[in-house]
């Protein structure tokens, strides 16, 4: 009996990043289909609230979706392994991050790459943190995989038009994340 409870509580992991991304593959698409790719929904300076909830989910195109799509699926999967209560801390740390920048930057950005450099902040972190040899593991692991990626936190290793910022404050809101998840991890020094 464990294990089917097992399989099922996977396999319901498994495809709850699978169903976040029909949302910004059906943005896209209708975007493109109706709009000529005009259609985003941008975290703007000076525009809604609302613009940060949906930023994540409009991109520049189907090449910038599937750049994003290809990393977010396996680190989400990464950080779904730990919990569910993980992967929501991390896309609140993420929001969370957002809105100073929304607040304070001049220069719009959208796309699912925030939320991407939040799961892997979140998982490079966790390990350091919490001490525990399979959590260790975890973050090295991680790090080893997508060590790459990290240079286009700074400003001069992004290309032109790509928001390092919003790579920065997404990775920053994970940290966040995982600070949270490991300080309500930790044993109660009363007891």
């Amino acid at each position: 009996m464990k294990l089917r409870r097992w399989i099922d509580w996977t396999g319901l992991n498994i495809l709850i990043p699978v169903f976040i991304l029909l949302i910004p593959w059906v943005q896209e698409l209708i975007d493109q289909l109706f709009y000529g790719g005009q259609w985003n929904l941008p975290m703007a300076p000076g525009g809604s609230f609302l613009g940060v909830l949906t930023a994540p989910f409009s991109h520049g195109g189907f090449g910038h979706l599937l750049a994003n799509s290809l990393t977010f699926l396996p680190l989400s999967w990464l950080v779904l392994l730990r919990g569910r209560g993980d992967y929501l801390a991390v896309w609140l740390g993420v929001y969370a991050a957002a809105i100073p920048v929304w607040l304070i930057w001049p220069v719009g950005s959208h796309g699912l790459s925030g939320v991407v450099y939040g799961l892997l902040g979140y998982l490079l972190l966790i390990g350091w943190l919490e001490r525990r040899i399979l959590s260790l593991v975890l973050s090295l692991t991680v790090l080893l995989t997508y060590a790459g990626i990290l240079p286009s936190l700074l400003p001069i290793f992004s290309p032109p038009g790509v928001s390092w910022i919003g790579h920065i404050s997404g990775f920053m809101g994970g940290m966040l994340a995982a600070w949270a998840v490991a300080r309500q991890n930790l044993p109660d020094p009363r007891v």
